[in-house]
């Protein structure tokens, strides 16, 4: 019994070898019973392909894409202001591609997918973000290009939806840029206001010091010092020359006999009118005391009337001589040299050499009492002067800083594109012609292609005992 089990058991086993055999290696070419399980499949893999694409084609809304070109200039620019009494000021932008550490084409895009400018140009369209959606940029690499697009159910929506989002993004850059510079303009005028106040402090300084010293400013100094020097070599040279005229006005002395004194009374004497007569009257009183001494005695009493008439007449001009002179108890013999021709124009210049004399010696003694006075004030002001040379070189110093500051705060303003290069508007929203989406062509094609994969496919299926034989057939193939 169990030999006769044992085969009846196996019977089954080859016929299910078959069936998987029939599976995996398929049927003979010419076997055509399997042809409708081909079609079949065909037909529906058909259908699988062309029912959700022609549904699609035919459902699906249509939407237009409106293209937006931007462009970066290449070039920087730069400014100079030049300030009479101040200094000049220049601002340079360099160019948005001198730097290869950042690309302002790369942060330009970022900022046309910022939430803040795809929001305001929804608001701006009264429509959702979400209906708005995001623009897609793109770059054009070895350019300065940036090329944006946006989507819309109509032409007409697609192209207002790119001028929103070039107007937002053009009023961002605005602000980002009025931003930084009033940011820099705080920060300047934070500094414009320590400057003004060290100005204002080192003025309070130096006004304090001219207060208290009485020095107006360093260059009074300065021409105290030159009038000073000034004084010293007017001294050397106005000494020199009362030398020389003191030892001229000394050697006429001498040679005329007399001082200045005695010639200017000689002078002064010969030219009144009374003197002289009285002289005359000495001379007639003298030649007649000498013609009666000649005729009598000495005790005569026409000798006697001749010596008291000589000695009247001589008392009365020494008494006039006295008057007019101002000498104390002069005698004749002092006016012995009357001034006559030559000799009185050197009697004249004595007393004007004298004169000459006196002068220069009154005027030395002023210069010399001027150069004491001067060397008291500039004793006085020089460490007044020291400091106040000091104070007037950090005046300057905080002065040039503040008009400074000014003038780079005021130049500042015009270099708004330092950070947020310049951008221009090469291409304006586009106004497409026809639908982007759906595209038709491609649906069409890639339902054709996916259709005739499927046929190569169920070929193959047909033909694989053929290919398969040939396979295991080869030399060193699986067995």
């Amino acid at each position: 019994m169990i030999s006769l089990s044992l085969p009846f058991a196996r019977k089954p086993r080859p016929a299910k070898t078959g069936v998987v055999r029939r599976v995996v290696m398929g049927g003979r070419l010419s076997d055509l019973k399997r042809l409708p399980r081909y079609v079949a499949t065909a037909v529906l893999g058909g259908t699988l392909i062309w029912a959700p694409l022609l549904g699609y084609l035919k459902t699906a809304p249509l939407s237009y894409r409106s293209t937006t070109s931007l462009i970066m200039p290449g070039s920087g620019a730069s400014a100079s202001m030049n300030v009479n009494g101040i200094g000049q000021a220049t601002s340079y932008a360099n160019s948005a591609f001198a730097s290869n550490a950042v690309s302002p084409t790369e942060t330009y895009k970022r900022l046309l997918g910022a939430d803040r400018i795809v929001d305001a140009a929804a608001a701006s369209l009264n429509i959702k973000r979400a209906e708005l959606g995001q623009p897609r940029v793109r770059l054009v690499d070895q350019t300065s290009l940036i090329h944006f697009e946006t989507t819309g159910r109509t032409p007409e929506a697609a192209q207002a939806r790119g001028d929103a989002i070039l107007a937002a993004f053009f009023t961002e850059l605005d602000a980002l840029r009025a931003d930084e510079v009033d940011t820099r303009q705080d920060s300047g005028l934070q500094a414009i206001a320590d400057y003004r106040a060290s100005v204002a402090d080192t003025r309070k300084q130096i006004e304090a010091l001219q207060t208290s010293t009485g020095l107006l400013s360093v260059d009074q100094y300065d021409v105290l010092l030159d009038r000073h020097l000034d004084l010293g070599d007017k001294i050397l040279i106005q000494e020199a020359n009362l030398n020389d005229r003191a030892a001229a006005t000394t050697a006429l002395e001498m040679q005329l006999g007399l001082d200045a004194a005695a010639a200017a009374a000689t002078l002064k004497l010969f030219a009144d009118g009374a003197y002289i007569a009285l002289l005359e009257e000495i001379g007639r009183t003298e030649v007649g005391l000498a013609e009666a001494s000649a005729r009598y005695g000495s005790a005569h009493p026409k000798v006697e009337a001749a010596k008291s008439a000589r000695d009247q007449a001589t008392s009365a001009a020494l008494s006039l001589a006295q008057s007019v002179t101002g000498l104390d108890a002069p005698t004749l013999s002092d006016f012995e040299f009357a001034p006559d021709g030559a000799r009185a124009n050197l009697l004249a210049e004595l007393v004007r050499m004298h004169v000459e004399v006196t002068g220069a010696t009154e005027q030395l003694a002023t210069l010399e009492a001027q150069r004491t006075d001067g060397q008291k004030a500039l004793n006085r002001f020089a460490p007044a002067a020291a400091k106040m040379k000091d104070l007037e070189r950090d005046f300057s110093v905080a002065e040039a800083l503040f008009a400074s500051a000014i003038a780079r705060a005021q130049s500042s303003k015009s270099d708004i594109y330092a950070s947020y290069p310049l951008v221009q508007v090469l291409e304006n929203p586009s106004l497409p012609a026809k639908p982007s989406s759906p595209n038709r062509k491609l649906a069409l094609m890639a339902g054709v292609a996916a259709t005739l994969m499927l046929l190569i496919s169920l070929a193959m299926g047909w033909i694989r005992i053929a290919l398969i034989s040939r396979l295991m057939s080869k030399p060193g193939a699986p067995t």
